[in-house]
């Protein structure tokens, strides 16, 4: 993004432009980042650039590379914001952001990518399990939660860039649905193949917003029975990542709008819920039930689950179709993240006024 800046001056805007930026509150900033989400939306209407962008951003981390050893050694690696172990045949990828809800922002996006790389490069690990830490404070005090979203309260007070989003979205969430890339090869399920692994996640308190977003690319979601999903982004005011492009694949067109566009919350122990959720089960039954489901999935080998995803991704969202949601994404995300709504909505449903950075 900086190498455009700097090559076509005027095109981006330059890192010492965003740092600036980023000491202001998200409603005082001058929304100079939309000159990248309109640089990024062209790159990926390119089929040639686009996918170009795409294999990148499957490409490993080279920290996850240099901490591999580490794991492979004690079993577990320990990210700060996000922690990865090996249970069995398992590899565990915790979201740790316990004072707020295990929410996602600027502080954890490294430490989640490098934890799922390090999940998917594991050589003893054949599946992947995404679970929430115990989290402090509230209501939830000491439970489990999988996560609430984007941190609002940090995103009131301007500290997650406008490329967040697509850190997130052509990084993390892809890596989870595609696999990590190969340098030689172009992660295109048709022609080329990535590394790749089934995943669990496990669903405790809530899935809210991004949370959400991640059981849509899941091979399998287990989901306690108190717990609920909801993807408040009318609320927010911005687009839930690919929940447009995947979520009707699940639950159809009409529920999918009303979980986007009017705040519908789906319990995960209902008719509906039961759409995205593959398992439900008591709070207290969780920890056997993931051993169960690890098991069960485990159990005659792994062989042909990466040629079953990609399979599935072939009829559902091949490459192309996700690179051209993206070009809009992009687009459209940037204008909403500086858009005056968003500081409305977050003022008069997250009462953002009152909240404090840590």
């Amino acid at each position: 993004m900086y190498e455009a800046a700097s090559l076509v001056p005027g095109l981006a805007p330059t890192r010492a432009q965003v740092a600036a930026e980023s000491a202001l509150l998200q409603r005082d900033k001058d929304g100079v980042e939309i000159d990248q989400g309109i640089f990024v939306s062209a790159v990926l209407a390119s089929p040639r650039a686009g996918r170009h962008l795409c294999h990148a951003m499957l490409l490993p981390r080279a920290e996850a590379l240099e901490r591999l050893p580490e794991l492979e050694k004690s079993d577990h690696v320990d990210l700060g914001a996000a922690g990865i172990f090996r249970k069995g045949k398992a590899a565990y990828v915790i979201e740790k952001n316990p004072r707020h809800l295990n929410a996602e922002d600027d502080t954890t996006i490294d430490a989640a990518e490098i934890a799922v790389d390090l999940a998917i490069l594991d050589p003893r690990a054949a599946i992947c399990v995404l679970r929430g830490d115990f989290v402090q404070g509230g209501k939830q005090q000491g439970r489990r939660v999988f996560g609430s979203g984007i941190n609002l309260t940090r995103l009131y007070y301007g500290k997650i860039p406008f490329i967040w989003y697509l850190q997130r979205d052509l990084g993390i969430v892809n890596k989870i649905y595609r696999g990590l890339a190969h340098e030689e090869a172009t992660p295109d399920d048709v022609v080329g193949q990535t590394l790749e692994k089934p995943w669990i996640a496990v669903v405790e308190g809530f899935a809210i917003g991004g949370h959400c977003q991640y059981l849509l690319v899941m091979d399998y979601v287990l989901a306690a029975r108190d717990a609920y999903m909801s993807l408040p982004a009318r609320k927010e005011g911005i687009i839930p990542g690919a929940a447009n492009l995947r979520l009707p694949r699940l639950t159809g067109d009409r529920i999918a709008r009303q979980a986007i566009m009017y705040e519908r919350r789906l319990e995960c122990d209902s008719l509906e819920g039961r759409l995205i959720c593959d398992d439900v089960v008591g709070p207290s039954d969780i920890d056997a039930a993931i051993e169960r489901v690890v098991e069960r999935l485990t159990g005659s080998g792994v062989v042909s689950a990466a040629a079953n995803r990609r399979a599935f991704r072939v009829a559902q969202e091949p490459l192309d179709l996700f690179r051209e949601y993206f070009a809009t994404y992009a687009r459209e995300q940037a204008y909403c993240h500086f858009s005056p709504a968003l500081i409305a909505n977050l003022e008069q449903h997250w009462n953002a006024k009152s909240r404090k950075l840590d």
